[in-house]
């Protein structure tokens, strides 16, 4: 049975996958963009602001379609098997929540916790050690 982990942020995601002896890392960048940042203060007048609000709300619903398609990706390239999720934030969660919402898939989630940023080495060795994959 196939084994993976994935350490994922909303930036990027480091997909280890362990069958038989053999182990596979792969990276995928999300494309998604950075949080808005409106430019200048807050006015008094309504108009600035709810223009500022506007922009806000256009670019958080962008972002959560960019988040969606990012984790429909990671989703194909684990295609089956049992699966490990780990990261800092919130990406996590979200993944598991979209993967849930899959009819029919053929992975299971091990396990969901957090973790800090890591190293590709750390993250391969941590997914080893949570699979308990000892390497020739």
């Amino acid at each position: 049975m196939k084994k993976s982990g994935i350490w994922l942020d909303h930036q990027k995601a480091v997909l280890v996958s362990l069958e038989g002896e053999d182990c596979q890392v792969q990276e995928v960048q999300s494309g998604a963009e950075k949080h808005y940042r409106h430019s200048g203060g807050w006015k008094s007048s309504g108009s600035c602001v709810a223009q500022s609000i506007v922009k806000e709300q256009k670019a958080d619903e962008r972002r959560k379609h960019q988040y969606h398609t990012f984790y429909q990706n990671i989703m194909k390239m684990i295609e089956h098997g049992k699966v490990y999720i780990f990261g800092p934030g919130e990406a996590k969660k979200q993944l598991k929540k979209e993967m849930a919402m899959v009819k029919g898939s053929n992975f299971e989630i091990a396990a969901v916790e957090p973790c800090d940023k890591r190293g590709n080495h750390d993250i391969v060795k941590k997914v080893k050690s949570f699979y308990h994959f000892s390497s020739p």
